[in-house]
């Protein structure tokens, strides 16, 4: 079943049973105000007493009939009977059967009072009341009740019309109105399916544009398969170049190791400086795997966060690269600054940029760290960068003419980024007079005394 389907059906059963839950209220009401009606009028009738009497003896001397005149004796619509006194219960006065309680009434120990009676297979609504000029008898009034059955049967009958008409009419709505709510929907599964089909992420969703919940769907979508697209563009473009950095290292490794196999092996002369040579070979390759697998892994929003001394990071990662290297000098002013991030990986970003600040600073140089307000800064003494190359400082895999000759897999500012920007914050370069500062910038935690 379609969900336009499912829509149209509860549309119909919801104003069913509205329609049914009305027509159980309008139905009572209605017979309610006719039976007051009918019983204002025999109301009316029985204050009228004198002048039904003269009716009543006027049709018997025109019939020429003797009809007695306890017996009921029909008006129009309408059935009267005087009983003259003495009441006894028990009695049969060819109309209804004498009660206790209308002997009570009769003789004025009771109020008159209303019933539903049947008079020659014809059902009649029934004042009793008592005879204020003859005490001791009584005054009966009784009305036919065929038409008001007639029309409550009638009304009845449209009731039930209506509420079925009314379902059937509201399911039909709700289906056509569901058709054209859910026309987007269709159009979004149809473009799913196509992608799905073709792994186009690039279809188009422009069709889902409102405001409503729907046009948000289709927005999110949108947004969704923008991002997958990029995601896979950029993995696709991962591969390719790390296939590209792969097989230089890689090349040179076989080539060493052809060498070996094709000499002397080991004996030869030249064995030490190619076997030294596969090694270095061997440890490149295994920091781009390396490299490659964090910047995998932090590139996905991390789940492991926490609050963190910015501060003492950096003092442990300048403390690590102070036992690795004499030279350069390291100098830091560090501020107490707290940051919400996943600790290891900032601690791998401010290793690449103290790594990078070593690696260009001569000997004899000195590297400047600081940290304040959420800013962590490295300035190096170093060649610095050319203007060309700073829009693509981060980008992966990137390196400048002149460091192209230094080891390295063009991957650490890369990951610098990678983390920076996982966590809310941005990476610059600025080249200096004489050397370069890279930093970055984290949202600090508010309200917060470290």
């Amino acid at each position: 079943m379609t969900l336009r389907t499912r829509v149209g059906l509860a549309g119909g059963v919801v104003v069913l049973l509205a329609l049914a839950v009305a027509s159980l209220v309008v139905y009572p009401a209605v017979r309610s105000i006719m039976r007051q009606q009918v019983d204002a009028s025999l109301k009316q009738s029985i204050g009228e007493g004198d002048s039904l009497a003269r009716q009543l003896k006027q049709k018997v001397a025109e019939s020429g009939d003797k009809i007695p005149i306890d017996e009921p004796v029909e008006l129009g619509s309408t059935l009267v009977q005087f009983v003259s006194g003495p009441v006894y219960p028990g009695s049969n006065r060819a109309f209804v059967e004498i009660t206790q309680r209308d002997a009570e009434v009769a003789d004025g120990t009771q109020p008159a009072y209303f019933q539903d009676t049947v008079y020659h297979g014809v059902e009649y609504r029934l004042l009793t009341s008592g005879m204020g000029k003859q005490p001791g008898g009584l005054m009966r009034v009784a009305h036919r009740q065929d038409d008001q059955a007639a029309v409550l049967a009638s009304l009845a009958a449209l009731l039930v019309a209506l509420t079925l008409g009314g379902g059937l009419v509201a399911a039909v709505t709700a289906r056509l109105a569901a058709r054209r709510v859910l026309r987007p929907v269709r159009q979004l599964t149809r473009t799913v399916e196509h992608i799905t089909a073709t792994h186009d992420l690039t279809a188009p969703v422009d069709h889902l544009t409102g405001r409503d919940e729907i046009g948000h769907l289709g927005q999110a979508f949108a947004a969704m398969t923008t991002a997958l697209d990029a995601s896979m563009r950029a993995q696709r473009q991962l591969v390719a170049d790390a296939s590209h950095e792969l097989r230089t290292p890689l090349t040179s490794l076989t080539t060493n190791l052809e060498l070996l196999a094709d000499g002397d092996g080991l004996r030869a002369p030249e064995a030490p400086a190619l076997v030294q040579d596969a090694i270095g070979q061997a440890r490149e390759l295994r920091s781009l795997i390396n490299n490659l697998v964090d910047l995998a892994r932090y590139g996905k929003n991390t789940a492991r966060t926490e609050d963190t001394r910015l501060d003492l990071v950096a003092k442990t990662v300048i403390a690590k690269a102070a036992t690795r290297t004499s030279a350069p000098r390291f100098t830091s002013t560090l501020t107490p600054c707290l940051v919400h991030v996943d600790p290891d990986a900032i601690e791998r970003a401010i290793g690449n940029l103290v790594d990078n600040a070593v690696k260009w600073s001569p000997p004899d140089g000195e590297i400047t760290i600081t940290v304040a307000g959420g800013e962590f800064a490295v300035t190096d003494e170093g060649p610095g960068i050319p203007a060309a190359d700073l829009p693509f400082v981060f980008d992966r895999f990137y390196r400048s003419t002149q460091a192209r000759s230094m080891p390295g897999s063009g991957l650490g500012l890369a990951i610098v980024r990678q983390v920076v920007e996982t966590h809310g914050g941005q990476v610059a370069a600025e080249p200096l007079e004489n050397g370069l500062r890279m930093r970055f910038r984290l949202p600090v935690v508010p309200d917060c005394d470290p």
